[in-house]
């Protein structure tokens, strides 16, 4: 107990100066205690700390037993987790290039813990060998921020992304959105475009693009907008008027090529070395390239002519029809009968018939007439729906000072 010969101080003050005294010191003392660290798991989930880590790349026809038993696993053992992995992941799948981490303990002698085989900058797995043989796929996590872009086209569409330093992804994303109004292989010098967008980062690294959220491309000086907006579950793309950016079909049935000869009733032939009419549009590709159906529709006809080679024609409704020919092969399943739908695979670019090399001629037929599918009027997918109307042009509304900026 403190002590004190000031006059006038009762016993109880001294008491209550003395408790308060040992407070202090007692939170002083606390203070300076050494409260252990939680040790922190890595990128893979995993408490890493003791451990050495070796990283490693899968070279060619490189197994799971040349990997791990240079870590000091017995073979039979390295056969006993590939057949505990299989019903997760076959290590026959490992693939040339992709990156590993071993992780081990090395007193003695070395004891592998885990092994991961990271199959993208997202998915890998998870080899546990601590204890019995655990074997799990898991993710990073996946973080999604808004970007944006803009730019004036000088050259192509892609050329214009390379010397922005833009992902590649995203011109193809906005070329599907656009697939329907705008012809990328008449895209014009001038031509700009103003888009936002979702970006993936992994670690803080770009990963990918995500959804198109709203964008404006001029094209011949002429404003598309397209504002993606969800109705019936299903999400679209629809315009200042609430009209939709989908069309009844795509402008062309590559995604990207060029056109080597339009639809004329006077050319030259290349191979009958005569003038003659040329009722198609032929779009040059890469043999192997997938064609697409520009609409959704039914099969009427799939096989082999001598003039037109492998060829699939297709019944829209009963206003429309569309041919295209010269395929290297047709795609498997299509026959007579079978319906197909806007943007599905069917066949693959070639010369097969009478052509010079490859391409796709693709025809286009109107109420029985073949015409020029480029000068063509094509009506447009169903619009916002009244009900939904004030919501959508709300969520316009905020959208375009930014897009007009």
């Amino acid at each position: 107990m403190l002590r004190t010969n000031l006059p006038g101080i009762s016993s109880q003050i001294l008491f209550l100066f003395s408790m308060i005294f040992t407070f202090i010191f007692s939170s002083c003392s606390d203070n300076e205690k050494v409260v252990p660290e939680t040790p922190t798991p890595n990128s893979f989930g995993l408490i890493v700390d003791s451990l050495i880590e070796v990283d490693g790349i899968i070279e060619p026809n490189q197994t799971l037993s040349d990997i791990l038993t240079t870590h000091g696993i017995a073979k039979n053992k390295v056969h006993e987790i590939a057949l505990a992995a299989e019903p997760v992941f076959s290590t026959r799948n490992f693939k040339a290039g992709n990156d590993f981490v071993v992780y081990a303990t090395w007193d003695t002698v070395e004891t592998v813990k885990y092994f991961v085989y990271i199959a993208d900058p997202v998915n890998y797995v998870v080899f546990d060998l601590r204890d019995s043989i655990k074997v799990y796929k898991a993710q990073k996590e996946v973080v999604i921020k808004q970007d944006s872009a803009k730019a004036t086209i000088n050259g192509s569409l892609y050329g214009t992304f390379e010397k922005l330093n833009l992902d590649p992804n995203l011109a193809v994303k906005m070329a599907e959105v656009y697939a329907w109004q705008i012809d990328f292989y008449r895209i014009q010098v001038g031509d700009h475009f103003n888009v936002y967008y979702e970006q993936a980062f992994v670690e803080g690294k770009p990963y990918g693009v995500g959804k198109i959220l709203a964008a404006k491309f001029n094209h011949n000086k002429h404003d598309f907008y397209a504002i993606r907006f969800e109705q019936d579950k299903n999400h679209g793309y629809y315009d200042e008027k609430g009209n939709s950016a989908r069309k009844a079909f795509l402008k062309s049935p590559l995604k990207f090529s060029r056109i080597t000869s339009r639809f004329t009733n006077k050319r030259f032939h290349p191979v009958l070395k005569r003038m003659k009419a040329h009722l198609g549009t032929d779009y040059a590709a890469p043999t192997g390239t997938p064609i697409l159906s520009v609409g959704d529709g039914t099969v009427v006809e799939a096989h082999y002519k001598v003039f037109n080679g492998n060829y699939v024609k297709i019944k829209h409704n009963a206003t429309y029809t569309t041919q295209y020919l010269h395929m290297s092969k047709i795609a498997p399943g299509m026959k007579p009968g079978k319906h197909v739908t806007q943007g599905q695979v069917i066949g693959f670019v070639g010369s097969t018939g009478l052509a010079t090399g490859p391409h796709v001629c693709f025809r286009f037929w109107k109420n029985g007439t073949q015409v020029d599918p480029l000068k063509e009027k094509i009506p447009a997918s169903d619009p916002v729906k009244p009900e939904l109307k004030n919501e959508y042009f709300s969520l316009l509304n905020s959208w375009l000072p930014r897009l007009n900026s």
